[in-house]
């Protein structure tokens, strides 16, 4: 006993006093409460009376369906269209060139990055292994090397933009049969064509509808939040803090967002987050109203009057009760402010202004068709593309707009 009194306490790490009861309440405040506070919204009547009118709206219900294929097609789209094969088993091993860079010194090559289309690398693959190609044998940048060029009107060989095989009958040029050959296998078509470049288009379309769509989903979302955020201050506070909220909007608003972007253009190589940190600069203005009208309109209902009463602070009753009401109104904006998004990048990269050359961008593929007018397909595919993709957000807003109306909800 006496050995056990006089032992030396034992007394729990840094590490482990953070990773006990403290960093448990942290990931329950951060975590599972926001999580069970969202599902038990959704799973409320009201929302449920909610999902039940947005199926109602067969086009939008289809329209959403169409709109999440099509996002997931272009989430994977390394392994739709790729130059590179997706599995190979080289000499026993198995191999992921759509997810790991090899150098082509591992085939017997010499150069640091391999061409699994070089005729003499697949050889060497496929006669030690095989290779798992994924459907379009080609990715956003690659160029048809085995297209063998159509004769035009004076026989002479045409090259690039170069039209897919069903959309023309013009006779090829004098060409080798074994080039023949690897252009008329099934992945190495070309099934709407090349660009001025020689690209494959389908690739660069599919590439360039995640490009779009990521892009308008994440200006979407810290556009909406930062509009969501000032709407709530100016309503809620109202007063001096409205009127110069309102002042500074005017002209913020009034700053034409173009000569900004000609500007940055010039000074900055134009990317992805440089056009999403400059078209955010602006983009978030147009919630703001419709925020500030909710919270002008519910500040003085009596359960705000009453939580006001209770002591909770400010910034509770703005986020925690106001909020939710103001959100129906700001959720039916969303699929539109979305489409003007997209819309924006198209217009900018149609421009010159937008992406860097070489991205696959629908607004860049537009542009070729206006330069080339010899090459329909060129514009015809990428307005098809914009096309479908506005068309399908359209009819997801009309649906989210028929799903929150207090008239149809509350009957």
């Amino acid at each position: 006993m006496d050995d056990l009194r006089h032992a030396p306490a034992i007394t729990a790490s840094p590490a482990a006093r953070v990773s006990g009861p403290r960093a448990n309440g942290l990931f329950d405040r951060l975590v599972r409460r926001p999580i069970q506070a969202w599902a038990a919204a959704l799973r409320s009547p009201l929302n449920k009376r909610r999902a039940v009118n947005f199926q109602a709206n067969r086009r939008g219900l289809w329209s959403l369906r169409i709109l999440l294929g099509v996002l997931a097609m272009s989430l994977f789209a390394e392994f739709i269209a790729n130059d590179k094969p997706i599995l190979a088993r080289y000499k026993g091993e198995l191999i992921m060139p759509v997810v790991f860079d090899y150098p082509e010194s591992k085939f017997g090559g010499f150069l640091a990055v391999t061409d699994y289309k070089d005729p003499v690398i697949k050889e060497e693959i496929e006669a030690n292994g095989w290779m798992l190609w994924p459907p379009i044998r080609y990715s956003y940048g690659s160029i048809n090397k085995d297209y063998p060029r159509l004769q035009g009107s004076e026989g002479r060989c045409l090259g690039f933009p170069a039209p897919p095989a069903w959309g023309t009958r013009a006779a090829y040029c004098e060409t080798p049969p074994d080039q023949l050959a690897r252009y008329q296998a099934l992945g190495n078509r070309n099934w709407l064509g090349t660009d001025d470049q020689g690209r494959d288009v389908v690739a660069r379309v599919i590439y360039g509808l995640r490009l779009s769509l990521l892009f308008g989903i994440v200006l979407t979302i810290f556009s909406a939040s930062i509009g969501v955020v000032a709407g709530a201050v100016q309503g809620y506070f109202g007063g001096k803090v409205d009127l110069i909220f309102q002042r500074v909007l005017e002209i913020w608003s009034s700053v034409p967002s173009l000569y900004v972007l000609i500007i940055v253009s010039s000074v900055l190589v134009p990317g992805f987050w440089t056009l999403l940190f400059v078209l955010l600069l602006f983009q978030w203005v147009s919630l703001v109203g419709v925020v500030r009208a909710e919270f002008l309109r519910g500040r003085n209902f009596e359960y705000i009057t009453a939580a006001r009463a209770l002591g909770l602070p400010d910034w509770k009753i703005m986020f925690k009760h106001l909020l939710p009401n103001a959100m129906v109104a700001t959720l039916t904006f969303l699929p539109f402010k979305l489409s003007g998004s997209i819309a924006a990048l198209t217009t900018l990269d149609f421009l010159g202004l937008g992406l860097p050359p070489g991205s696959p961008s629908l607004g860049e593929l537009l542009a070729q068709g206006k330069a080339n007018l010899q090459a329909p397909w060129l514009g015809l595919t990428a307005f098809a593309s914009i096309a479908l993709i506005l068309s399908l957000l359209i009819f997801i807003g009309e649906a989210v707009r028929d799903a929150f109306d207090p008239r149809k909800t509350f009957k």
